[in-house]
């Protein structure tokens, strides 16, 4: 049988014959022997999870296995779903369900530890599919991923358990990848007022070069869809850290920035204070 009619014929079948869901509140670990010895084992194992972020883990896989995501935060819109598989990830390729249609995101040895971002702002529940790739030496296959669900546009307002960034400085490049639909932004010559990891780090001036002095440089990931362009001048880069990298929020332009933060300050309508130069 070929690989795309045992897809189609295991997508019907999980259409037909749902085995019961086993998962916590976030995350799923489970093997795939469990479910080859069992007298069901054709059929397709589901599992729900209720948070917006979290992690699946599964070992020996066998068959297929699907992976719906409905946080318990019904009021909450989330309209993107991001995951970042493990590094291990070895033994079955990674599909999309959207409308009952299946979308590949990622071969088995693929690109793992990239994040992979997909619209979920749709009618049905996102929901990931993994296929088994059928193989006889099962010993060294296991595959898995973290995900979470983010909100319209930006991640920053969306992740309360991460970390804010807080980075001033100038863009030098951005990339965009339209697979994965993100955008990496390139920041030079930056202040960094606060950071959780090495995401920014510090270059050293040349010594006995009149003028030159430290500096910091990272990197920024964010959302295709929010059109980050290169641009002249300083920005405030704000946002979060998740999957061990810094996503973006906002960047106003410095001196727009500061010129709302002046005339706040003036009026005595700053709810913090914000370190000047």
């Amino acid at each position: 049988m070929s690989p795309t009619l045992r897809l189609i014929f295991m997508y019907v079948l999980f259409l037909c014959c749902l085995s019961p869901c086993a998962a916590d509140l976030c995350n799923w670990s489970g093997s795939g022997l469990a479910r080859e010895a069992e007298a069901n084992s054709r059929t397709v194992q589901q599992v729900r999870l209720r948070c917006t972020e979290g992690s699946v883990e599964w070992v020996y896989p066998g068959q297929a296995l699907r992976v719906v995501l409905e946080p318990n935060l019904s009021s909450a819109r989330h309209t993107t779903v991001c995951i970042k598989p493990f590094r291990s990830f070895n033994g079955a390729s990674v599909y999309i369900e959207r409308a009952g249609e299946l979308d590949l995101l990622m071969t088995d040895g693929g690109r793992p530890e990239q994040v992979f971002c997909f619209p979920a702002d749709g009618p049905q529940k996102p929901a990931i599919f993994l296929l088994a790739n059928p193989q006889r030496d099962i010993s060294q296959r296991a595959v898995g991923f973290r995900y979470e669900l983010l909100g319209n546009r930006t991640t920053a307002n969306n992740l309360g358990q991460s970390v804010l960034q807080v980075v001033r400085g100038s863009i030098r490049n951005v990339s965009h990848n339209a697979e994965r639909q993100t955008s990496l932004v390139e920041v030079s010559e930056a202040r960094v007022y606060r950071q959780r990891s090495g995401v920014f780090e510090r270059h050293t001036g040349t010594i006995g070069v009149p003028g030159s002095s430290s500096s910091w440089h990272g990197h920024i990931h964010t959302l295709l869809q929010c059109h980050v362009k290169p641009g002249g001048g300083e920005f405030l880069f704000t946002g979060t850290e998740h999957f061990g990298e810094a996503w973006l929020g906002c960047a106003p332009r410095y001196k727009d920035f500061m010129s709302l933060y002046q005339s706040a300050w003036a009026a005595r309508q700053n709810p913090c204070e914000f370190p000047l130069d």
